[in-house]
């Protein structure tokens, strides 16, 4: 059995009188890819918030391989392994694509004041390792093109994937994807369901997913927790979620299906 990557336990947070999330436990094993889903309101992105450090809950626990996040500040958790992207796309729409990613790899290229100042060759190194990874970041999502175009000229569907690959850059031991498929036409949504397995399956990162197009999640997810009110209603496979009373009842007691995500 593979260990998880991220063990949440018993997270709870209220907003004055608002139970946004109550004794809320879930795991994601590693290279796994894992769905969050629920009505709107239900709590998914409070969730993605406390995991990233946005907010600190009143009550419980975030492991990421067993160590605990709740005392970590956001950057120290993208630091530990924890990267992701939003809702609303948040790109530097004034740089390009290229150093949209390089900035996600602040960290990881060090080299003295001096050798920057005087642009020396630990600069020089620093500067090319991240271009080159930033590079075969933009190859890997299909952007290989447009490494000097700036974020705001590249069409919407590209924007997601560049949003993706910054993240990526970051080299995560957990990807938390916020609605990714939001606003694709089906060939860019097939070309992300795609990439998402290629990112479990070649770079070995385990996927936390929100995601209100029903079809993504049950063609991608291997494992569903499903929120409604703030609480976990549900949790298993696709077949399992499909046919669940409580799930069918909080999506406008319908059918499960993309007419009620």
């Amino acid at each position: 059995m593979k260990p998880a990557v991220l063990h949440v336990e018993d997270l709870t947070i209220h907003f004055g009188g608002i139970h946004a999330l109550e004794a809320v436990s879930f795991f994601v094993k590693e290279q796994q890819i894992v769905g969050l889903i629920g009505p709107n309101g239900a709590g998914k992105t409070t969730v993605f918030n406390l995991l990233t450090g946005v907010y600190q809950p009143d009550r419980g626990d975030i492991y990421l391989e067993n160590k605990s996040l709740l005392r970590k500040k956001t950057y120290q958790r993208c630091r530990m392994g924890v990267a992701r992207t939003f809702q609303n796309i948040r790109l530097f729409g004034d740089l390009s694509a290229a150093d949209n990613i390089k900035v996600a790899m602040n960290d990881q290229f060090r080299y003295p004041l001096a050798s920057g100042i005087i642009r020396g060759r630990g600069y020089r190194q620093g500067e090319r390792s991240a271009a080159e990874h930033a590079d075969l970041l933009l190859d890997m999502m299909g952007l290989g093109g447009n490494a000097d175009l700036m974020a705001r000229q590249l069409p919407y569907g590209q924007q997601r994937k560049l949003e993706i690959a910054r993240a990526l850059a970051a080299r995560p031991k957990i990807l938390l994807l916020d609605e990714p498929a939001a606003g694709m036409n089906p060939t860019e949504t097939e070309e992300l369901k795609d990439m998402i397995r290629m990112i479990r399956d070649q770079l070995g990162i385990s996927v936390l997913l929100i995601e209100h197009d029903m079809n993504v999640v049950m063609d991608l997810c291997e494992f569903i927790f499903v929120l409604d009110y703030g609480r976990i209603i549900a949790r298993g496979t696709s077949d399992k979620i499909q046919n669940d009373a409580k799930v069918i009842e909080a999506y406008l007691g319908g059918e499960l299906n993309g007419d009620y995500a």
